[in-house]
């Protein structure tokens, strides 16, 4: 964790990645929570989709009806000059966490903080007549589902501006939470360690926190049913044996020893 803060700190924006259920979002909030450290900062989450665009993150032409009734054409700030311009009346670090990242068409998206991203210290001119600069105090951290095919759209400039932080399934924190509940977790964890054999790509990895409920032996059923079958049958599309191997009529009575 230590060298994640001072990766984050070092780059100025970092992306935790990894398959579903590693706890990216969750994480990426406790460590923009970390980073503040009690201070006057703040930290905000906006999540991006594929209609995301420049005019929402930094600006753009928004019709506006004016006092009079006539439509007004006026430049809006978007959700990341907003965030900056709050950044600078604080004397704390202030977190932008971007959930779902790499679902967005991120050059476009960013546009001229592309630029930025890389020389913190520079301000470039926008379309407005503005300059646009991120303050000292602004961090970044990205969440990215790497089962997501958009994963794709992350291109090399962008991967070259931020620092990397790996999630995997990390089994010892679902023994833990499991510890005090009357759900016995090794035998569903022998399931899952073989079932991630058989996936045998670390980005499509069944993650722990779709079992991260106290009344787990009243929900698993509908968990693996309705959750881990269905990613199943999207990823092993063309092999329904190994769909049929993991269904929870075959699973069933070996998780629940």
């Amino acid at each position: 964790l230590q060298r994640w803060v001072n990766a984050i700190e070092r780059k100025k924006q970092a992306i935790l990645y990894g398959p579903p259920g590693t706890g990216k979002t969750f994480l990426a909030m406790l460590l923009a929570k970390h980073i503040i450290g009690g201070s006057d900062g703040f930290f905000e989450i906006v999540q991006f989709h594929p209609a995301y665009a420049y005019e929402d993150f930094i600006q753009g032409i928004r019709p506006q009806v004016n006092s009079e009734g006539h439509l007004d054409y006026p430049i809006v700030k978007g959700r990341f000059l907003t965030f900056c311009e709050k950044a600078t009346k604080c004397n704390g670090l202030c977190v932008l966490v971007i959930d779902e990242i790499n679902r967005a068409n991120l050059a476009r998206v960013f546009g001229e903080l592309m630029y930025l991203l890389e020389y913190r210290d520079q301000e470039v001119p926008l379309a407005s007549g503005n300059n646009l600069r991120i303050p000292e105090n602004v961090r970044i951290i990205g969440t990215m589902n790497t089962a997501d095919r958009s994963i794709a759209l992350v291109d090399h400039a962008l991967r070259r501006r931020f620092a990397f932080l790996a999630l995997s399934p990390n089994f010892d924190i679902l023994r833990r939470y499991h510890k005090d509940t009357d759900f016995d977790v090794e035998p569903l964890i022998v399931v899952l360690n073989r079932l991630n054999r058989q996936i045998n790509d670390r980005h499509y990895e069944i993650g722990i926190s779709f079992f991260l409920c106290d009344n787990l032996n009243e929900q698993i059923e509908d968990i693996w049913r309705m959750e881990i079958e269905p990613y199943l049958e999207e990823y092993f599309f063309d092999q329904r044996d190994k769909v049929e191997e993991f269904s929870w009529g075959k699973v069933a009575q070996e998780i629940q020893k």
